[in-house]
């Protein structure tokens, strides 16, 4: 499976910006698609935006023109870019990753907190 580490999580006010990182442990082309997922405390972990390997990109409804996700072929790194946060953005993001296939796996990171202040 593939290791994924995650980096950028942080405290910030309401309006404010944070970008989170996913640093990959091998070529992300391989991957079907990465992702980031949130799960706030009481509630299910809900998938925030994903790209698939061909680059195409989704997003949930709440987050839609505030969050944009890309990725560094290069770097093996995929990149969630926050702005306009809201308290209600408060959760822990976790980054997936998933191969289809026979050889298939689904493999996350190891969480980051996101805390916005109103």
């Amino acid at each position: 499976q593939v290791q994924l580490v995650e980096s950028g999580g942080g405290l910030v006010q309401a309006g404010g910006s944070l970008r989170l990182s996913c640093a990959a442990s091998e070529n992300i082309f391989s991957l079907n698609y990465m992702g980031w997922y949130r799960q706030a405390p009481g509630k299910q972990r809900e998938l925030v935006a994903r790209i698939t390997n061909g680059g195409t990109v989704n997003y949930a409804d709440s987050v839609k023109g505030r969050f944009t996700i890309s990725r560094d072929i290069m770097k093996n790194t995929v990149y969630l870019q926050m702005n306009s946060l809201k308290p209600e953005d408060t959760a822990v993001y976790y980054c997936n990753a998933e191969r289809y296939g026979s050889s298939g796996f689904s493999s996350w990171g190891q969480g980051s907190q996101v805390t916005v202040s109103s």
